[in-house]
């Protein structure tokens, strides 16, 4: 990431962003949570890429070079956190559960007025307790470092519907499939069938927020039918796909 912005302070602050938009590589001295009120907010890092709708944040660590892109209309809300202040103890970009109290605690933190006033500082201790409950969650695209498990992964990148076995991947990107088995647990943590659907999701997401149909995104991003993609999705997000633009 080039040109890499210093910001002595994590801003807290709601801001709009147009799809597409883009927030450029920067790293601050603080934490900070970054919550999409609408739409989806990607955050990419040297470690690879989160991505987060209504009912997730991402917890970016002080000092973590990160950048932010919009996925459609996108109500970012930005709350910055001391280096002495970790709730969850976090030294890495993390994907956090958001519960309804959790996001209205984000929405008025980090929308009202900045005066360090008594109640405000009641709220934010309500939000730190909030925090400390928030589950992490697996909403992330890792980045592999290998050139054999990079050649997959470039490729599914790009057409995220290949159907392809991971030997059938391997065979046409020069690498066997135990190898390449072992550097998708080694290098991204997760299975191939796991990194797969993780992928499809960071795309049905992006989709979604363009207003994409239901079925076309399903189909664009390789399941096998409308109903099994609505499955994957309500069990990773909480809700449905036809609701993703609906939401609060």
């Amino acid at each position: 990431m080039p040109d890499i912005r210093h910001l002595p302070e994590a801003p807290t602050r709601a801001q709009s962003m147009a799809p597409g938009e883009e927030v450029d590589a920067h790293r601050h001295d603080g934490h900070q949570i970054v919550y999409a009120g609408s739409g989806v907010v990607a955050v990419t890092t040297d470690a690879g890429t989160c991505f987060a709708p209504g009912t997730r944040a991402i917890w970016v660590p002080a000092g973590c070079v990160h950048a932010h892109r919009a996925y459609g209309h996108l109500a970012l809300h930005l709350l910055g956190l001391e280096p002495d202040t970790n709730p969850l103890g976090l030294g890495s970009p993390t994907v956090l559960a958001v519960s309804p109290l959790l996001r209205e605690l984000i929405l008025a933190y980090t929308g009202g007025p900045h005066d360090e006033t008594p109640e405000r500082r009641r709220l934010r201790a309500v939000l730190l307790d909030q925090l400390r409950a928030s589950p992490q969650q697996l909403v992330q695209l890792p980045s592999p470092t290998d050139p054999r498990l990079a050649a997959v992964c470039d490729l599914l990148r790009r057409h995220p519907d290949d159907p392809r076995t991971l030997a059938e991947l391997g065979s046409a990107t020069g690498g066997s499939e135990r190898t390449l088995s072992r550097l998708f647990r080694r290098e991204l943590g997760m299975t191939f069938p796991q990194w797969r659907t993780q992928l499809r999701l960071y795309h049905a997401l992006r989709m979604l927020a363009g207003d994409m149909p239901v079925t076309a995104v399903a189909h664009r991003c390789g399941w096998a039918s409308t109903s099994a993609f609505i499955d994957v999705f309500r069990r990773a997000f909480g809700y449905t796909p036809g609701a993703h633009n609906r939401r609060p």
